[in-house]
């Protein structure tokens, strides 16, 4: 069985996004969807920013060929060497499938970072972390800003 995995390049932001889709978005989507939380209330100077080459998120094959399509927002802990813990990976807003939502959480073990900073020193933080789900034979969802589609009919 041939497993089809879509993957975006890390973005070199301050905020964070992952996508299991062909193409990124720009900076004013991405400030729109994060959301950043410290644990001292005072949130950091420097946010943290995914070293990832790749978005280590997989499309399960099955939603994959049923072009299954949805949103899953995981709340990730960033501890103060860049490390996601993961036993504190949860889903904050679910897609709607759960394979879609497992997935995410698998990815999110291989998401690698530059800590977030106050004061110049490495801060733990906590983050909501969406995660994109987009098929590229799939109709976009109703109302879909996430990303621009060109569609040729």
């Amino acid at each position: 069985m041939r497993r089809h995995s879509r993957r975006c390049a890390a973005l070199p932001l301050g905020v964070l996004l992952a996508l299991a889709v062909p193409g990124c978005v720009g900076d004013a989507d991405t400030k729109k969807m994060a959301e950043v939380f410290a644990g001292s209330g005072a949130g950091p100077d420097e946010l943290p920013v995914m070293t990832n080459k790749q978005a280590p998120f997989r499309y399960p094959a099955a939603a994959y060929s049923k072009k299954i399509q949805g949103n899953t927002i995981l709340r990730i802990f960033i501890d103060a060497n860049g490390n996601v813990q993961p036993d504190s990976t949860t889903v904050a807003e679910a897609s709607g499938t759960a394979s879609l939502d497992s997935a995410a959480i698998v990815g999110a073990r291989e998401l690698h970072f530059i800590p977030a900073k106050k004061n110049g020193r490495p801060q733990a933080i906590s983050i909501l972390f969406p995660v994109y789900w987009r098929h590229p034979d799939a109709q976009p969802l109703p109302g879909d800003t996430i990303l621009n589609r060109t569609r040729t009919p």
